[in-house]
């Protein structure tokens, strides 16, 4: 997994009702941009976080 600051994260609920949660990367600090990233989610909290197989990262667009 690869991810740059910016960028973003979705993880799926694994049960039923369980909604998604979503995060922007704010510090990679891995080599090279792997795993553990630091994500602010958008309730505000922050965690240290190595993604799982329930995570999708979803890259920057760059700016018009």
């Amino acid at each position: 997994m690869h991810a740059t600051v910016g960028d973003r994260v979705r993880i799926k609920g694994r049960v039923v009702g369980m909604k998604e949660h979503v995060g922007e990367i704010v510090e990679v600090r891995g080599s090279q941009g792997s795993p553990p990233y630091r994500v602010r989610f958008d309730d505000g909290h922050e965690t240290l976080m190595f993604p799982g197989p329930d995570c999708i990262i979803e890259q920057r667009r760059p700016a018009d």
